[in-house]
């Protein structure tokens, strides 16, 4: 008898391990180990080349095909990690031990997805997968995949910082390991939404839709900092979000850290905006499945939520909002020489000055016009003036021919972030 209950332990338990396993199935922490072998092994040589083949062999050749996608979409390889490596040993003593633990939580996550099927029972499954990324990226979704980047999705107050740049820093102050799910649970929401839409308003809802249905999920509130400073000068924000929100100047508002001594505030303003809609709402259920189904390639219904959470006092106007945001964009006053339109310009002009209406920040953007390559003059940047009043480049031109380009506020931006308004460049050598 002793023996049959040996027996039934020995071929039952293997069985019940198996059934956790696929019950966890749809999230994968396996690429987190295998990071941690390349490290070991690039710590065990000083050559690069060496280093190089260590990381692609043991973590990218042998990664899941969520850590493929992760590299695909945000442009990493074996050779970027290996200089991270390098750089930052610190960085990655600390934060070793936290990634580790993801295992761990896999159960706490799998509660949380759970518990978004209970509120939103429409919820298409995902698969998630736990990855260590480039440092650029704490999660991101592509199809009906998760990707999160454990090396900044785990980092949090105690995790040491002192060699990377203040937007981490930043990031890393206000994260606590309970974090990890509620940022998970962001992440699987965007696998459920619909995409379309490029305005601010657009893209602040989306991600502070997701902010706010993890929330409801996790039930801990989120401490990121841009909720705490999003709070704290909320009525500031919405003054300037009335103005920005139907622009497409994303940066003023989302993944500007690298350049915003207070980043994302755009996640606190959707945040904000979806909460308001939420508690407007008899119909909690209906509510999440609202904010959940938004077809943010339909303007008119974006702003008829907008309008619906009463999160302003007074219905949006688009026109007027457009006609604020234009009056803050900066523009270029006059160009030296004034060649724009002529028909004879010398073939000796070999530089040319823009002149802004205000001082402007460090970004560049110069493209090719309708004439495509073969019509562009520039041939280099020589820069700002000091003032950060006018830009100068070079020019290489030829008898007869003419030529047109664009300056534009993709890269051209006032100190303050608003985008250049377009100004382009045509004319014929003589």
């Amino acid at each position: 008898m002793k023996q049959l209950y040996i027996l039934a332990i020995t071929i039952i338990f293997p069985l019940y391990l198996q059934a956790q396993h696929q019950k966890n199935a749809f999230i994968y922490t396996s690429d987190i180990d295998r990071f941690w072998t390349a490290v070991d092994s690039v710590q065990s040589t000083n050559d690069i080349t060496k280093q190089v083949q260590f990381v692609q062999k043991l973590y990218v050749d042998k990664g899941t095909e969520g850590l493929k996608a992760f590299m695909q979409a945000r442009d990493y390889d074996a050779k970027l990690w290996v200089e991270l490596i390098n750089k930052y040993p610190k960085f990655w003593q600390s934060i070793r031990a936290n990634t580790l633990s993801v295992k761990g939580q896999v159960n706490l996550i799998t509660t949380g997805v759970k518990t978004l099927k209970k509120i939103y029972p429409e919820m298409r499954p995902a698969k998630m997968y736990f990855t260590i990324g480039g440092l650029s990226s704490g999660g991101t979704t592509t199809g009906d995949m998760v990707l999160v980047g454990a090396e900044i999705a785990t980092a949090d107050y105690k995790t040491d910082a002192s060699e990377l740049g203040d937007w981490l820093k930043t990031v890393f102050k206000n994260q606590q390991s309970s974090n990890l799910v509620g940022l998970n649970i962001h992440e699987y929401v965007h696998t459920q939404q619909k995409s379309g839409g490029n305005t601010v308003l657009v893209q602040c809802i989306r991600e502070g839709a997701a902010d706010f249905i993890a929330e409801l999920v996790t039930k801990n509130p989120n401490i990121n900092t841009y909720v705490i400073y999003g709070r704290q000068h909320e009525k500031e924000l919405k003054r300037k979000f009335a103005i920005d929100m139907f622009s497409t100047a994303t940066a003023l508002w989302l993944y500007n850290g690298t350049n915003n001594s207070h980043p994302d505030l755009g996640y606190y303003i959707g945040y904000a905006i979806c909460k308001a809609y939420y508690d407007q709402k008899s119909n909690k259920k209906q509510a999440v499945k609202n904010i959940i189904e938004l077809d943010y390639s339909n303007e008119q219904q974006v702003v008829a939520f907008l309008d619906q959470s009463k999160y302003f006092n007074k219905s949006v106007n688009k026109q007027q909002s457009l006609d604020e945001f234009e009056k803050l964009q900066p523009s270029i006053l006059s160009i030296y020489p004034a060649i724009n339109s002529q028909q004879n310009v010398p073939a000796t002009l070999s530089e040319l000055t823009f002149n802004f209406s205000e001082p402007m920040g460090k970004g560049v953007s110069i493209s090719f016009g309708e004439g495509g390559r073969e019509h562009f003059p520039l041939t280099d940047v020589i820069g700002f003036t000091d003032d950060m009043k006018s830009f100068k480049v070079k020019l290489s031109l030829q008898s007869g021919k003419s030529y047109n380009f664009k300056i534009t506020g993709n890269g051209f931006k006032s100190q303050k972030g608003y985008p250049l308004k377009e100004y382009q460049v045509q004319f014929t050598v003589r």
